[in-house]
């Protein structure tokens, strides 16, 4: 699906504009200059900036922490991020996007999981050595916007049980403030997908973990699954639960906290 018309060029359009790029890093990339030779996955996006140019840009995620987990970028990804930041978006495309962009970390979120070795029979009876997915997992979705990720979850592991976890602000204090919480009986025994879109602040997932680790979840064993995240809420987190791991696919000064309420109708 594009998000823009292209633009054929005309001889006669006038001076040729700079173009955008996306430039991933890696190990085989020039490092002397940097004096460094990380492989991570960095964006860089650079374009000419003039005084009127408010253009976004993305974070290095490498000086956060190494609990921070990006999906590999690719031009799929960068057409969801942006149609989904796109003011100009109908609720339709944006639910049908953000939908695509759910899967695609819960399906790296599940490689995330343990796994373990098996041999299987072919129907031509030959063996194939392969793996299995093992049991004793679960999620956990912050209401409400965590509850868009559930679906996309379930497409992914059928049986699986999802827990849910009610937080809003004090209108006194302005505080985050546990209103509900339910989990599998078991969820201390379990690793815990924890869904919630957008990190802001990380003060709403700092409650959720809070809740899970009074019932004995260890939060090595919780990976938090969001779409977008700004530095200030990812560092948040992982300086209160340094043994998280964070799965998201931008690190972003500017979060589209619309995301919400363009998903379930309600702006």
């Amino acid at each position: 699906m594009p998000c823009h018309k292209p633009q054929l060029n005309n001889g006669n359009s006038g001076p040729e504009q700079p173009m955008k790029q996306v430039r991933f890093a890696s190990s085989s990339s020039s490092s002397s200059s940097s004096g460094s030779s990380s492989s991570s996955s960095v964006v860089a996006v650079p374009s000419s900036s003039g005084p009127n140019d408010a253009t976004l840009h993305p974070v290095n995620q490498d000086n956060i922490a190494p609990q921070l987990k990006l999906l590999p970028l690719n031009d799929q990804i960068r057409e969801l991020q942006t149609i989904i930041r796109d003011k100009t978006t109908s609720r339709g495309d944006f639910v049908f996007c953000a939908d695509r962009l759910i899967r695609l970390v819960v399906e790296e979120g599940l490689n995330q999981l343990p796994y373990s070795e098996c041999i299987v029979t072919t129907p031509t009876g030959y063996k194939y050595e392969g793996v299995k997915f093992e049991r004793g997992n679960c999620g956990v979705s912050i209401m409400r916007s965590g509850e868009a990720m559930e679906q996309g979850l379930r497409d992914c592991c059928r049986s699986i049980r999802i827990g849910k976890i009610l937080i809003q602000s004090d209108e006194e204090t302005q505080k985050a403030k546990v209103y509900y919480a339910k989990f599998p009986p078991d969820v201390y025994r379990r690793k815990v997908l924890l869904m919630y879109p957008i990190l802001s602040t990380g003060n709403t997932v700092i409650e959720a973990v809070k809740v899970l680790t009074e019932h004995r979840v260890q939060p090595r064993h919780i990976i938090l699954l969001s779409l977008f995240s700004t530095p200030h809420g990812a560092k948040s987190i992982i300086q209160e639960f340094p043994d998280i791991t964070i799965l998201t696919t931008e690190v972003h000064t500017v979060a589209p906290t619309h995301f919400g309420q363009r998903y379930f109708g309600t702006d």
